[in-house]
């Protein structure tokens, strides 16, 4: 190549004719005449995905723009391209590792995630807020994340535990408030006709949740009359609409019907898990894979107790767990560890749960 100090000393026709040379030597085509055909394929790969995620980001935009009527689900295939493009891109840093970019501001590990794509992923935001907004009939709460703590601790005291269970009960629950809905309330499902509301809860979940808010209502009237006298209150406000759109009976039929029963097991769940975030991803198990969940539980080890059926890792992988880069799409079977480490996508969620958790166990307004 070319030395500067050699273009210094050359005429203008002669610089020009050693910077094209130079330009000629640096372009993109001519350094991925070095790459193998897998590199290749790699690169081309993570290409067609970012065409695509801009392409559907595109078209969804200009239909909301228009007043169009959306197509069914609308979210879902935005949602596919998103993940498509982390896990070409994961393929590409495993095959070019100096693909392996600075720091995003989301806390996405670089190797994941092309810090270059930010804005799109900020437009990806945007126009989940806009097809998830809660319907006009949805009756918010003032103070919604209290909410969440006051009924996680109401629950965990109605089924036996102590003081400092219930609190961890109710930080516990303010975590599952961030990693289903970003701590929003009342929110649609752009992705899903079943799931709504500020827990993500079916009808049949949630008519069983209000099945077993009954049988322990009065335990937390006796305990917390306040507390019962604001679900009364809430009960007659939602009367004529769905509960999962009332953010405080949304939020307490999904943990009754899910986490409550688990509640005063905390204690020994903290001693196989002692840090709090692995804690708040155990319980969000419980709401994608109860069955497995509650089994590892009882097998004493947690962390060691390993799933290998197809159709659960469908349902962790549908959520984001083991879902980038051709090795983790390969696994077909992993150890309750793996899946928790795997679960990196929800750890900023519940940290910004723990940290809101300790402000309002000091008294600041949300």
């Amino acid at each position: 190549m070319t030395s500067l100090s050699s273009i210094r000393a050359r005429p203008w026709h002669a610089l020009a004719a050693a910077l094209a040379l130079t330009v000629v030597a640096l372009t993109p085509a001519h350094s991925e005449a070095k790459l193998t055909k897998a590199q290749v394929a790699a690169v081309a790969a993570y290409d067609d995905a970012l065409t695509g995620f801009k392409k559907i980001l595109r078209e969804r935009r200009a239909e909301i723009d228009a007043g169009k009527k959306l197509p069914s689900l609308p979210g879902q295939a935005v949602y596919l391209a998103r993940l498509k493009v982390m896990s070409t891109y994961k393929d590409l840093t495993d095959a070019l590792p100096s693909r392996i970019g600075p720091p995003n501001k989301f806390g996405v590990p670089p190797d994941h995630f092309d810090v270059a794509i930010e804005p799109l992923i900020d437009q990806y935001t945007d126009l989940f807020a806009i097809m998830q907004a809660p319907p006009k009939f949805a009756q918010a709460s003032k103070m919604p994340m209290k909410d969440v703590v006051d009924l996680g601790r109401a629950i965990a005291r109605a089924k036996g535990a102590d003081a400092t269970t219930a609190d961890a009960a109710g930080r516990i629950s303010l975590g599952i408030f961030f990693a289903e809905t970003n701590a929003r309330q009342n929110i649609g499902n752009a992705r899903s006709d079943k799931y709504k509301g500020s827990l993500q809860t079916g009808t049949s979940e949630d008519r069983n949740g209000r099945r077993k808010w009954a049988a322990i209502k009065k335990q937390v009237a006796k305990r917390d009359p306040k507390l019962a006298a604001r679900d009364d209150a809430e009960e007659a406000r939602a009367a004529r609409i769905d509960q999962r759109y009332n953010h405080w009976l949304a939020v307490r039929n999904g943990l009754m019907n899910a986490h409550a029963d688990l509640f005063a097991d905390i204690p020994a769940i903290q001693k196989m898990l002692p840090d709090e975030i692995d804690q708040m991803k155990l319980f969000q198990l419980i709401q994608i894979v109860p069955t497995p969940t509650r089994a590892a539980l009882r097998s004493g080890n947690v962390e060691t107790y390993r799933i290998s059926d197809k159709r659960v890792m469908g349902f962790l992988r549908n959520n984001s767990i083991f879902t980038f880069g051709k090795e983790n799409r390969a696994k077909t079977s992993a150890t309750y560890r793996e899946i928790l480490d795997a679960m990196w996508l929800f750890t900023p969620k519940f940290e910004k749960a723990r940290d809101r958790f300790n402000a309002l166990k000091h008294g600041a307004l949300e």
